[in-house]
């Protein structure tokens, strides 16, 4: 797939290989967008703007591609419901960047299993290399359908869950992997915001530039509470960042600074709790007057001092905002689920990608440079379509291109693809794990 993001991001002479693909192309008001649906071998290309629209050709071999990925997945959920027959699969959604980059390169991805009560994850056996097969993070114990993953600096994934205690109680539990081809720490447990009860909300995590992971979750009375590890080891008490009516996920981003940005949503606004130095507790900003639908957030570390919060609108528009502006709209939400968002550069310029389950059931892509959301974006979608339960994953490699992944836990389907070498974010074919 290849996507030419704006005008500031191609050169003159892509430009120009671009424009004769599409001879209606207006090089002054429009911005091309050629798509290679890799895993359908089909190229289009698309105007938008007063560009005339240029149709497919025909479905290249590669519908065998298509056919294989369709015929795995069919056969794992058969897998499946052969060895959780008369138990429905209770699969929650994961919170946060599941695709971690470690400190030697390799990819590990995180999920949770079939039944929901287990994380699983699978690493590149070599950077770029095939992937290890599924297995259990965090020792035997039964988990909660929920999960909330974040990458410190140095590359450690720490992870959150909820675990059942006592029959109508549950408590939070942590765990750090350090190194993705070992074994994951067993779970430590956190305790509950409101010190005993059941599940509260979905917690997120996100760790600050000392490695110190900080744990976020709703607690009984509607707003925030929070525990972070200490610089010296161990766990900080339970603290009510205040707030009210919060509800869906929460999103936590530590910034370039490495201080970290909360940001939830509430009935018609929108809730930011930030870091004004290390290892402080962070502090509510003036609440934002504006309705976001629940489970859309998604932070993004944008530059040195500033966090843009992504989110989609309850107009059914994806926006974006950094505290103390407007949230400016973006483009249409291809679907309706959470939004995946990741920094880098494409053709040496700045870009943010962002991607979404689209109502097609496919992964969009949008991209424009870094916090120039006046330069406009637009979806393209790519590969097969997914199962609703499956999630995206955006990072980057060692070399700093872009790396994308696909997971549903209800079929044990994974897929990944990378960008090529050429201009643009051009994406390889997807390849199932």
């Amino acid at each position: 797939m290849v996507v030419s993001l704006a005008r500031s991001v191609l050169d003159a002479d892509t430009r120009n290989r671009l424009h004769a693909a599409c001879p209606a192309l207006d090089d002054q008001d429009d911005v091309l967008v050629r798509v290679q649906r890799g895993i359908l071998g089909e190229t289009v290309a698309q105007s938008y703007g007063r560009g005339a629209t240029v149709a497919p050709p025909a479905v290249g071999d590669g519908t065998d591609d298509v056919r294989a990925v369709h015929h795995q997945q069919s056969v794992h959920a058969a897998r499946v419901a052969r060895g959780l027959a008369g138990h429905p699969l209770k699969v929650g959604h994961v919170n946060g960047d599941w695709l971690i980059r470690g400190r030697d390169g390799r990819f590990c991805g995180y999920t949770l299993a079939p039944e929901g009560d287990a994380v699983l994850c699978r690493t590149e056996r070599t950077p770029g290399g095939p992937w290890s097969a599924p297995r259990t993070v965090g020792g035997d114990q039964r988990l909660h359908p929920v999960l909330a993953v974040a990458r410190s600096a140095n590359g450690y994934a720490h992870l959150v869950s909820w675990r059942p205690t006592v029959p109508g109680e549950s408590g939070l539990v942590h765990s750090t992997h350090f190194q993705s081809h070992l074994a994951a720490l067993d779970w430590t447990p956190l305790g509950h915001p409101n010190k005993k009860g059941d599940r509260t909300g979905p917690p997120a995590v996100a760790v600050d530039a000392q490695g110190r992971a900080h744990v976020f979750v709703r607690n009984r009375g509607g707003g925030v509470s929070m525990r972070a590890q200490l610089e010296k080891g161990g766990w900080g008490p339970w603290r009510d960042l205040k707030g009210s009516r919060v509800h869906g996920e929460l999103t936590a981003v530590a910034g370039e600074s490495g201080l970290i940005t909360l940001c939830a949503s509430a009935p018609d606004t929108i809730l930011c709790w930030r870091q004004r130095e290390a290892g402080a507790t962070p502090q509510e900003d003036k609440p934002l007057s504006f309705g976001a639908r629940a489970g859309t957030l998604r932070a993004l570390a944008t530059s040195p001092a500033r966090t843009t919060l992504f989110f989609t609108g309850e107009d059914d528009v994806v926006y974006a905002w950094r505290p103390d502006d407007e949230p400016v709209p973006l483009l249409a939400a291809a679907g309706p689920g959470p939004l995946a968002a990741v920094r880098c550069l494409l053709d040496d310029v700045d870009c943010t990608v962002l991607a979404q389950r689209a109502s097609s059931g496919r992964v969009a892509f949008a991209a424009y440079p870094t916090e120039q959301e006046s330069a406009g974006a637009w979806w393209t979608e790519s590969g097969p379509r997914l199962p609703q339960d499956a999630a995206i994953g955006l990072s980057v490699d060692a070399d700093g291109d872009i790396v994308a992944a696909t997971v549903s836990p209800s079929t044990g389907q994974w897929l990944v693809t990378r960008r090529k070498d050429e201009p643009g974010l051009a994406l390889r074919p997807w390849q199932p794990v």
